[in-house]
């Protein structure tokens, strides 16, 4: 078995890997995605009113956080799964086979969801700040 040091080691080449092999274009598409969608969800927090998603987590209960955390995740859903399909398929053209599972969902999770959860509570605050400024426009 290998030593989590050889594990790490092998995962940070083949995260550079990917930067140089094939299919470099996802590196942009699903963060392009991922912040397309926490601007749609940090819009509707705003007309909403509730608080930027990430303070939310942070800072709520733990039945208000799991409730969070599963919208988050259902909103990115078809995001990860298209990423961890994106990965399957680097791996087996780069490996031959789909050797190493967890960094597909490690390299998914970090394109996708990741920004996701960096990026829409200062969506929401720009949209409020916004709507804050234009009352009679109609909100962005």
């Amino acid at each position: 078995m290998d030593s989590i040091v050889d594990v790490l080691q092998r995962f940070s080449h083949d995260l550079y890997g990917r930067l140089t092999g094939p299919m470099p274009f996802r590196l942009v598409l699903q963060p392009g995605v991922a912040l397309y969608l926490a601007a749609r969800d940090g819009i509707k927090d705003a007309r909403t009113g509730r608080d930027p998603y990430l303070w939310h987590i942070v800072t709520t209960d733990q039945a208000s956080r799991s409730k969070a955390w599963r919208e988050g995740v259902t909103a990115v859903t078809r995001l990860l799964i298209l990423g961890v399909v994106m990965d399957v398929i680097y791996q087996v053209k780069v490996f031959g086979g789909f050797p190493y599972p967890l960094e597909a969902f490690v390299v998914s999770f970090t394109l996708a969801f990741l920004p996701y959860l960096l990026f829409r509570g200062p969506f929401a605050r720009i949209a409020k700040w916004w709507m804050h400024r234009h009352p009679g426009a109609k909100s962005p």
